[in-house]
């Protein structure tokens, strides 16, 4: 069956308006989609969408994560093996952080890692034949807000197709949320969601208002914020 963009779609359907040999513009496909010469056919439930200028993705909602090379995901470490530390990331196996993956780290300059640290991570390696591999440093090798995140911050985990929404320049959340409220958050592709605020309080309501923004459309999201400002209010 040959499908369009916004329509809903099944593995095998065939994808038509994509032009692969376009000179104007680089298609890029996101997840849910293969190619397989110059067709494009779809592996998973979910909508066809389209971000400009060629990016085309089934959005579906997933929470098993399926790492792909250089998103950036929240994980937590769980052991220490030799030079390398293991790290859930929601996949169908841990990834691997390398000591030297970190800004300025060196054999004698080693970073204070212990089990149970969350971090803010690159997915260096990603492939279904390799263990994922991450690093803590950009391609200039400066951190960049990557790294080891907090001791006292909150980890949850939510939909893929929230994160996708919630990273959508066009989503007002975190803007209008921050007009009230100080908070640090780090936004995993993996559905993983860290996040600090100035009380145990604020953090939980900054969470559910996340996680209630996978059912609110943005016109909808000043009342969201309003509601959770009340609750705040009724708790102090």
């Amino acid at each position: 069956m040959e499908v369009n963009k916004g329509d809903v779609v099944l593995p095998g359907d065939r994808v038509k308006d994509i032009t692969l040999n376009n000179e104007k513009e680089i298609v890029i496909l996101g997840p849910g989609l293969r190619r397989d010469d110059d067709a494009i056919f779809v592996c998973k439930v979910g909508i066809l969408k389209k971000r400009e200028p060629a990016v085309y993705y089934v959005d579906s909602y997933q929470k098993r994560y399926i790492p792909s090379r250089g998103e950036s995901v929240v994980g937590i470490v769980t052991q220490k093996a030799g030079d390398i530390y293991k790290v859930d990331i929601g996949a169908s196996e841990q990834a691997s952080l390398s000591y030297l993956a970190f800004e300025g780290a060196t054999k004698k300059n080693r970073p204070d890692i212990q089990a149970g640290d969350v971090v803010f991570a690159k997915l260096l390696i990603a492939s279904k034949d390799m263990e994922p591999e991450l690093v803590c440093v950009d391609s200039q090798g400066k951190e960049n807000d990557l790294g080891v995140l907090g001791t006292d911050g909150m980890v949850f985990t939510c939909s893929l197709s929230l994160v996708r929404k919630l990273l959508n320049p066009e989503c007002p959340l975190f803007k209008l949320l921050g007009k009230n409220q100080k908070y640090e958050l780090a936004v995993g592709m993996n559905g993983k969601i860290w996040i600090k605020a100035r009380s145990v309080q604020e953090t939980i309501a900054v969470a559910n208002a996340i996680l209630a923004a996978e059912y609110t459309i943005p016109t909808e999201m000043n009342k969201l914020c309003a509601k959770i400002e009340k609750a705040l209010l009724f708790v102090a």
